[in-house]
């Protein structure tokens, strides 16, 4: 499960659907529906807040725009209620870098152009739900140390 903190904007078709696809399986963790993935360490970020689900409906609601912006056809009544003011959860620059180099080795695999394009970028953004703060890879984080090795 990789529940990216980068905007999903950097991912590619299949990262994106990816996502999609993990972040309801964590909604439905997160709602008792399931057994497994219940100790998942990326949800452990959703855990922390006092209202995990409306995180994670708003996390679900970025990666539906992005969807909707290339035209696929998410099913926008997943996603749930949606709050207004959320609080954002803090991610850290750290994590954001490793994020980024885990996506750029996959998309060196998979799809050279977007490779390309974003190992060219300065300057990273992240979803809309988190605000970024300077520090180093979560602890919850499950680190590959050579990056290299990445698929």
């Amino acid at each position: 499960m990789r529940l990216w903190s980068l905007s999903p904007k950097y991912l590619d078709r299949q990262g994106l659907l990816a996502v999609w696809r993990e972040a309801l399986l964590a909604k439905k963790v997160l709602e008792g529906k399931t057994k497994g993935y219940r100790n998942h360490p990326q949800l452990e970020r959703f855990k922390e807040q006092q209202y995990p689900l409306d995180h994670l409906n708003f996390y679900l609601q970025g990666i539906y725009e992005e969807a909707l912006s290339r035209g696929y056809k998410f099913e926008k009544e997943k996603i749930g209620l949606l709050k207004k003011n959320i609080e954002k959860i803090k991610v850290s620059t750290g994590q954001i870098k490793y994020e980024f180099e885990h996506l750029l080795k996959k998309l060196e695999v998979r799809d050279a152009k977007r490779f390309t394009e974003l190992k060219k970028i300065l300057e990273l953004e992240v979803h809309s739900l988190f605000k970024v703060e300077i520090g180093s890879v979560a602890t919850w984080e499950k680190v590959i140390k050579k990056l290299k090795e990445i698929k």
